[in-house]
């Protein structure tokens, strides 16, 4: 006889539930915290309109003309001028780096030239690897440009009507198609490799544990690194052969140059690699299922992706966003892979990077080594 329906029944189910829910405090705040970053994170971090770009301008004239355009440069809110750059070289030596955005060049003789309407040039060269970071600044160029030729109009009342009275040359640099393939799929290599490396390191030790092979593992006269770096090892030769597809297949099927030493983007690529097994290592010893495991791998994934300036320009964050940011490797293995594939560079303009990366590797590898011991206690 199938009993009867019963409220009762029911909400002992329902409050059972609630009860469950609260013991679990990784879930429980997976539900909480989810929601609030992403609506912090959307509502404040992201904005497809970045301003305040760093910009370096190498003035060869000095005059109230140079002056003038340059405060309008600066008014439009779109640049943000560095000091103590001091000559080209070391402007594209930060341009290449990733430091600034843009490099503004005035060339001697301009406002002579300016004055007797001879259509002087003015260079800017900018950092194309992201085509939505630059192109609003450079639409603001555009104009202030226009607008410079009507308030000089009054007082040179010769020059003859046209658009602008300079010629205005836009260098697209390391992309100069603005193609945006070229941004977004060296990025995904960084994406990828994030998400697949601690998710399936945080999976493989709880696996372990849910199946009761840990104590297995516990009870063998090993130590805690050597677990640790058994574990990391064969997942790296997987994230190898993840980097080499990604590769072949944007050389091949998008046509995306690679205009660096692959040698040095697949040495590059084992820091970041370890880094983001380490942390998989570590929300494995906090995990208590696969279920949680999966959790805090996609808690850490999502504001890594959000932050890092694979999707939204990493220039138009808010401070305090690009501080956060700068704590995820991602963000420093985006500079590191599109610098070497669309920009040429060498290990020392990467080097920085690498030794973000590293920092981070040392404090996850740590934190996760901790972790482990107290498991064995």
């Amino acid at each position: 006889m199938k009993p009867h329906f019963s409220w009762a029944r029911l909400w002992a189910i329902i409050l059972k539930e609630f009860i469950q829910m609260k013991r679990d405090r990784v879930t429980f705040g997976m539900i909480i915290g989810l929601p609030l970053i992403q609506l912090i994170l959307f509502g404040y971090a992201i904005n497809t309109d970045p301003k305040q770009l760093p910009t370096a301008i190498i003035s060869a004239d000095h005059s109230v003309f140079t002056r003038n355009l340059t405060v309008a440069i600066q008014n439009s809110d779109y640049f943000k001028f560095l000091p103590d750059i001091q000559n080209q070289t070391e402007a594209e030596k930060l341009l290449a780096e990733g430091i600034i955005q843009f490099i503004i060049y005035i060339p001697p003789n301009f406002s002579q030239r300016l004055i007797r309407n001879e259509y002087p040039e003015l260079l800017v060269e900018a950092d194309a690897t992201d085509p939505s970071a630059t192109s609003n600044a450079i639409s603001a160029l555009n104009d202030i440009n226009t607008q410079l030729y009507k308030k000089l109009s009054g007082a040179l009342s010769y020059l003859q009507p046209k658009d602008s009275p300079v010629n205005l040359i836009i260098q697209s640099k390391y992309n100069p198609g603005r193609i945006t393939q070229y941004n977004i799929v060296p990025g995904l290599l960084g994406v990828v490799l994030t998400m697949t490396m601690i998710l399936i390191t945080a999976l493989a030790v709880t696996r372990e544990r849910e199946r009761g092979t840990m104590e297995s593992l516990l009870a063998m006269p090993v130590l805690s690194i050597e677990v640790m770096l058994g574990k990391l090892i064969p997942y790296i030769m997987v994230g190898y052969i993840q980097v080499v597809l990604i590769l072949c297949f944007s050389h091949y099927l998008y046509h995306i140059p690679i205009n660096g030493s692959v040698v040095l983007l697949l040495f590059a690529c084992l820091p970041f690699i370890a880094a983001n097994l380490a942390v998989g290592l570590m929300f494995s010893t906090f995990a208590e299922n696969q279920l949680q495991a999966m959790q805090l791998s996609f808690f850490f994934f999502l504001p890594s992706i959000l932050l890092s300036g694979f999707m939204f320009p990493f220039r138009g964050m808010p401070d305090w966003a690009q501080y956060i940011g700068n704590a995820f490797p991602l963000t420093h293995f985006m500079v590191i892979v599109r610098g070497v594939i669309l920009k040429g560079n060498s290990l020392w303009e990467i080097l920085p990077a690498i030794e973000a990366i590293l920092l981070f590797l040392f404090i996850a590898l740590t934190l996760g080594i901790k972790r482990y011991r107290q498991t064995l206690d």
